[in-house]
């Protein structure tokens, strides 16, 4: 059996599936796991998929993809490109696209199973594959945990996965400790008191309270933080209002917050509801604002020592030149709550998902060009070789330097 790795990332990209809702993908992914002699868990934390196959003692090794696709209209103009529509987390009609590359992960993780399955001569120990749901919800790992992942699967030994990204396909980006940024997403409410737009003495105005607090918050980064500190304080979202002379009861704001260390977070949140409440009483607002957390990403931190031994098995594999420092990357994951849940190390890395010619372009002038689609964005298209080829040997090249060696 060889499975058509190419044939299976076009299917996936043009069947995505949005956070919580990946019953085709995760039926894929279960139907390789069981051809392939792993025992099979399906329905971990909702739609994740869990193989495990046990090859005599030894450590135990956990692979990770994530499955889901993001309410984006693609504009790549692939002839595989998503025209699939879906429902989301609120009701509403989205257009589906695999805008961040997950599809990338599932389709390396199955390529990657295929051959450690083959090489059970090879190895000793346990391998899990873990497919799992909704990390752009950014609970999709959690959810797995608290299902009981570690109820129906061994605690593994290492946890490891990986990110495409928009650096030259061939390339990896690794690096020990602090890797990608803790994320918070939070929706407040400001209540004024409405009226009409002609007397608004006899109002409270909410958007005058939420355009001055939008401004004041950008001081936090700027002013509240030591340079050395890293941080992003965005308002994404501002909502209030239903015609041009009514000034109305309440507005809205929409904030996402990032930041590389957990004090750093904590210092930042207490400063956004400062800023906030004080904008309130200073507006004389009868009622208080309230603050509604939604997502939350935490940090992801890779293993010193774990983190090394991949790094120097990806150098010896691939090419030191191909091994890059990307430093901290100020977007997030959840696949660390799959090690912290059992104290497990982490390695988590990048791989290159952009077009090779960029090595020329590299080496000519120092700089990679600025206009390469990055994740999220409707235009994002990984060039299909060498990502998946790469994806793929990079996941079994990490499993095998944890596994046990079957002459030993």
């Amino acid at each position: 059996m060889t499975i058509d790795l190419e044939e299976l990332y076009k299917d996936l990209h043009t069947n995505p599936e949005l956070s919580f809702q990946e019953v085709r993908t995760a039926g894929i992914a279960a139907q390789h796991l069981q051809d392939l002699g792993f025992t099979v868990h399906r329905n971990v934390g909702k739609t994740g998929v869990v193989g495990v196959l046990e090859n005599g003692p030894g450590p135990v090794v956990m692979l990770r993809a994530d499955m889901d696709a993001l309410p984006v209209k693609e504009a790549t103009g692939l002839d595989y490109a998503s025209t699939a529509t879906g429902v989301d987390h609120e009701g509403k009609d989205v257009p589906v696209m695999h805008a961040c590359g997950h599809d990338v992960h599932v389709t390396c993780l199955v390529g990657a199973i295929e051959t450690l399955a083959g090489q059970r001569q090879e190895w000793q120990g346990t391998l899990i594959a873990v497919f799992q749901p909704a990390e752009e919800w950014g609970g999709g790992a959690q959810t797995m945990v608290e299902d009981g992942l570690y109820d129906r699967v061994p605690k593994p030994d290492v946890v490891l996965g990986q990110h495409v990204a928009p650096f030259p396909a061939g390339w990896f980006g690794i690096r020990p400790g602090v890797t990608m940024a803790s994320a918070d997403s939070l929706n407040v409410t400001l209540h004024g008191r409405g009226g009409h737009g002609s007397r608004p003495e006899t109002t409270v105005d909410p958007v005058l309270m939420a355009a001055a607090a939008t401004v004041r918050l950008q001081g936090i980064v700027s002013r509240e933080l030591a340079a050395s500190d890293s941080a992003v304080v965005t308002v994404g979202q501002i909502h209030a209002g239903t015609k041009n002379n009514i000034i109305p009861e309440t507005a809205s704001l929409g904030l996402s917050v990032r930041s590389f260390s957990n004090t750093t977070r904590d210092k930042i949140l207490g400063s956004i509801e400062r800023i906030i409440q004080s904008e309130a009483t200073a507006s004389g607002a009868a009622k208080e604002p309230e603050f509604h957390y939604e997502e939350h990403f935490p940090l992801t931190v890779n293993d010193e020592s774990a983190t090394a031994k991949v790094r120097a098995t990806f150098q010896a594999t691939f090419g030191e030149g191909h091994i890059i420092d990307p430093g901290p990357v100020s977007g997030s994951e959840d696949v660390g709550a799959l090690a912290k849940a059992v104290d497990a190390p982490l390695v988590f890395w990048f791989l290159g998902g952009a077009d090779p010619a960029l090595f020329q372009e590299y080496a000519t002038t120092g700089r990679l060009p600025e206009d390469i689609p990055s994740n999220h964005s409707p235009y994002f298209a990984p060039v299909i070789q060498p990502t998946l080829q790469r994806g793929t040997e990079a996941l079994v090249t990490a499993a095998r330097e944890f596994l046990g060696s079957s002459a030993s």
